[in-house]
């Protein structure tokens, strides 16, 4: 394998690692995001913090950190089990950066940047889930778990490629587990509404 194509795995990660949130915050509201709101460097927690503009930039940001690497690995017609792993690997930079002490976010846009780049129609699916769920109960976080817990069946019966079906399953459970806090919330009444 030509070396340009195996350290596209570290270079999807330390893309993922980048700390989209934590850095508009800061330059565009002079705040460190982990000491506003729920804490989270997510696109949610800065919308709640600093205003729509920047939530929708942050969104955007940690959505091209995921698709980005895929993209690529799909531009050099890699095999499905190596365009997986720099999807994982994109992913799991934002969930455990590098540059913030392995202490990222919940992950839901960089996922949604890989999914988009690995199985688009399977997100088209999945993003009309979510917008139904927000729509009916409004929390971002329900959502957001209940398009990601769909992603992997749409993925194995729209594409039907085993190793983005892994990759997708993967990304999921961990989606899930990082909102483990929200799902307590949601069980107690006490999880925050969306309010655009």
């Amino acid at each position: 394998m030509p070396l340009h194509i195996l350290l596209l795995i570290p270079a999807a990660y330390l893309l993922g690692s980048v700390p989209t949130g934590l850095l508009l915050a800061r330059a565009f509201g002079g705040v460190d995001i982990r000491t506003k709101g729920s804490g989270n460097i997510g696109a949610t927690n800065v919308y709640r913090t600093l205003g729509r503009k920047i939530g929708i930039l942050t969104l955007a940001g940690d959505c091209l950190k995921g698709m980005l690497p895929v993209l690529a690995a799909n531009a050099l017609h890699l095999p499905d089990l190596w365009i997986a792993a720099v999807g994982v690997a994109a992913f799991l930079g934002h969930i455990f950066p590098v540059f913030l002490g392995f202490r990222g976010g919940k992950g839901v846009a960089t996922a949604l940047g890989v999914f988009l780049a690995a199985s688009p129609l399977a997100v088209l699916a999945a993003l009309g889930v979510f917008i139904v769920v927000l729509a009916a109960w409004r929390f971002v976080s329900l959502a957001s778990i209940t398009a990601a817990a769909l992603m992997p069946a749409l993925s194995a019966l729209i594409d039907g490629k085993p190793m983005i079906v892994a990759m997708s399953l993967c990304i999921a459970a961990i989606v899930i587990y990082k909102h483990k806090d929200n799902i307590q919330r949601l069980r107690n009444g006490t999880e925050n509404r969306f309010r655009a």
